[in-house]
């Protein structure tokens, strides 16, 4: 047991790393359809280049989604709307008639427009004569204007269920409010002027449509109707001639394929080969995630032995598998939709090209598994992903975004149609609505921008946008240092300058170089006067302290420079500047004073050194070097080729040869070339002629 505890506790490190890549696969695999895959490729209008295809089981010949759509239409155009006439609408409007008809014939004889016994049979008869009307309108019907009637013609036939009975009669049978009230109002030109106004008055509030649209039926009906539609053209018969080695696909040929094609991976699915199955797709994305694994182990170790950088890597993959799955899911969402180019784009943000360039191919290889027509939608994933990526060196700012997103169009576009012409030779089945899709998915790369913000906060990441905020001198710690200590500001500015030509000349960041150099002297603003750059007149407060006391002083500026930088939450990766910048270096001046005052004292150098770490990069070590030579620059009393030769080999050569650049990834030929890059910018500084020979 201790034997494996200490196994686990020697190589946990080692453990983690393959947890998340198995983990990784699992998931991806867990996202994978279970079915099979049919093992031929075939395109419409292509010869069939495999052997001939005997059917090896009776299917069925499955009609294409364009057929089916075309036969529901028709379905849904042929159908009657049905309409529901209601007998208690009649009833109830019979009833109100009579009331209104009593209100009617009071006011008239209040106004004594009728009076004495004998008009009780003129009411009677106006009464009879409304009643008729209203009783005829309703059971010949008032028919509701719904939108499946609208701007018909008098012959369109619907169906009214009355009594639960089904009658198809045409429109033209039917009232509506208009014409019915037309209708009384034509009815009555014999009347007397007094029935006229009496029957108008009593009818004018019991006109209502009594045949309405009847939604629940029309839907039951409908779906009955097409679930009635047939899927199927056909069978073939196992044993049949499916096609034969150098048949050109027809229409038909093509559409029996993706029948037995459909057919064959849904048995696999429900077979006893899924266990198979699963197995291959196992291997085949357990190789493909190796295969990432191995690249960084062999070339980018700075990412292989960070968990945070490989779990964000893996992240990504699943993300976008997933992400085809859920389109690949959706009806009438085409996969290209994705934006697949958003990818490389944020990978690139925080890494190099190269190690966008292969997660995101690894990645498509993944999706290739489940795509349709996996061989185009490689291909036209690649060259789109690599162009895009090759046209944005550093995104830092969003025209560089939008203009990779019209890339990404025109590129898809391009390949797209490039593969239809060497597929059809012509333009003529090319479906156009593609590149549609192609621009759906060019606008949805402009989400990588607030999809690296949100990156950069979950991760701990720093962007090249975050960077050139963070270098803007009118940042607020930046405006405090040049506010307290205005000499450390202007020995950071001319460090960065020094730096950021150093760290260009041997290849790296640049952006980082000066935004790291900006800034690693921060902690001097805690005591500005004790740095010789703020001094403004001649008294030294260092004079009235011991050696070891003013080098205390001086040492903890970077522990202030980090608490600082803390406090502001600057990004990590900036604080290693600050943390890094002396790294295990000695406070020579004062180390001296206290050696000539106390020469029998033994290791007394730990007291005057600084806590480091090492520099570990390239852009921490060439910051070293150039703050050491900026700083000790000012100091010379000449300033001439020959002065700022010695002092920049001097300065160098001593950090070389107390191994402060160990950890950091530098050659003798970077330093060489740094070497000359400051000497030429010293002298570009100082003014310093260049001697030419007589």
């Amino acid at each position: 047991m201790n034997r494996v505890f200490n196994f686990i506790r020697d190589r946990h490190s080692i453990i983690l790393k393959v947890i998340f890549f198995c983990l990784s696969v699992g998931l991806i695999v867990f996202i994978f359809p279970k079915d099979g895959k049919f093992k031929y490729e075939f395109q419409k209008g292509k010869p069939w280049q495999h052997v001939d295809l005997i059917a090896p089981f009776d299917f069925p010949i499955y009609k294409s989604a364009e057929e089916l759509s075309s036969e529901r239409k028709v379905v849904q155009g042929q159908m009657k709307p049905y309409f529901f006439k209601s007998g208690r609408v009649e009833a109830e409007e019979m009833e109100r008639f009579s009331i209104e008809f009593d209100k009617a014939w009071s006011n008239a004889v209040s106004s004594s427009e009728v009076n004495g016994k004998e008009d009780k049979q003129l009411k009677s008869n106006y009464f009879s004569q409304g009643e008729k009307l209203l009783k005829q309108i309703y059971e010949q019907g008032v028919i509701e204007i719904h939108s499946s009637i609208e701007g018909k013609n008098g012959g369109f036939e619907v169906a009214v269920l009355e009594n639960n009975v089904e009658v198809v009669k045409p429109i033209s049978e039917f009232y509506t409010l208009r014409s019915a009230f037309q209708y009384v109002s034509n009815s009555l030109q014999k009347e007397d002027e007094l029935g006229r106004k009496l029957i108008n008055n009593a009818l004018e509030n019991c006109l209502k449509r009594n045949v309405s649209y009847d939604q629940e039926t029309n839907e039951f009906v409908l779906k009955q109707e097409l679930e009635s539609i047939s899927p199927t053209l056909g069978m073939i018969q196992k044993g049949e001639r499916v096609v034969s080695t150098g048949d050109v696909l027809t229409e038909e040929q093509y559409k029996i394929l993706d029948s037995l094609r459909t057919e064959y991976e849904s048995q696999l699915g429900e077979s006893s080969s899924l266990t198979l199955i699963l197995l291959g797709q196992v291997i085949l994305v357990a190789l493909l995630i190796l295969s990432l694994g191995l690249f960084l182990f062999s070339f980018r170790k700075e990412i292989i032995n960070s968990d945070t950088k490989i779990v964000f890597l893996l992240f990504l993959i699943v993300l976008f598998v997933f992400g085809a799955k859920v389109f690949l899911s959706i009806e009438n969402i085409n996969l290209y939709l994705l934006p697949f180019c958003v990818l490389p784009i944020i990978i690139r943000t925080f890494f190099d090209i190269r190690v966008a360039l292969f997660t995101f191919l690894v990645t498509i290889l993944i999706v290739g598994f489940i795509a349709p027509n996996p061989y185009e939608f490689i291909i036209i994933q690649m060259i789109t992903g690599m162009l895009t990526l090759l046209g944005i060196v550093n995104l830092r700012n969003r025209s560089q975004l939008f203009i990779s997103s019209l890339v990404v169009f025109f590129v898809y576009s391009i390949v797209y149609l490039s593969i239809g012409l060497i597929q059809e030779g012509s333009f003529q089945a090319t479906d156009w609505k593609f590149l549609g899709w192609f621009f759906g998915s060019a606008m949805l790369t402009l989400f990588a921008y607030p999809l690296i913000y949100i990156f950069e906060k979950a991760f701990g990441f720093v962007s090249d946008v975050t960077l050139m905020e963070l270098a803007d001198t009118n940042n607020n710690l930046l405006r405090q240092l040049n506010m307290k200590a205005p000499g450390t500001f202007q020995h950071s500015l001319q460090v960065s300058n020094l730096a950021e030509e150093a760290i260009r000349a041997i290849g790296g960041n640049a952006l980082l170089m000066r935004t790291g150099a900006l800034y690693h002297d921060i902690g001097k603003m805690n005591m500005p006067n004790y740095f010789i750059e703020n001094q403004n007149s001649d008294y030294n407060p260092h004079s009235e302290l011991a050696p070891e006391e003013s080098a205390a002083i001086i040492i903890e500026h970077v522990i202030n420079g980090i608490e600082l930088a803390k406090k502001n939450k600057l990004p990590d990766i900036i604080i290693d500047f600050i943390r890094t910048h002396h790294g295990t270096t000695t406070t020579r001046f004062f180390y001296k004073q206290y050696i000539e005052d106390n020469p029998d004292e033994k290791d007394a150098s730990k007291r005057f050194r600084y806590p480091g770490p090492l520099p570990y990069s390239k852009e921490t070590a060439v910051l070293m070097m150039a703050d050491s030579v900026e700083a000790a620059s000012r100091s010379l009393s000449k300033y001439d080729g020959e002065s700022i030769e010695k002092l920049v080999n001097t300065i160098i050569d001593s950090q070389v040869r107390e191994l402060q650049f160990a950890n950091a990834d530098v050659t003798f030929k970077d330093i060489s070339e740094i070497k000359k890059m400051f000497k030429r910018k010293l002298m570009s500084i100082y003014h310093v002629r260049v001697e030419y020979p007589d």
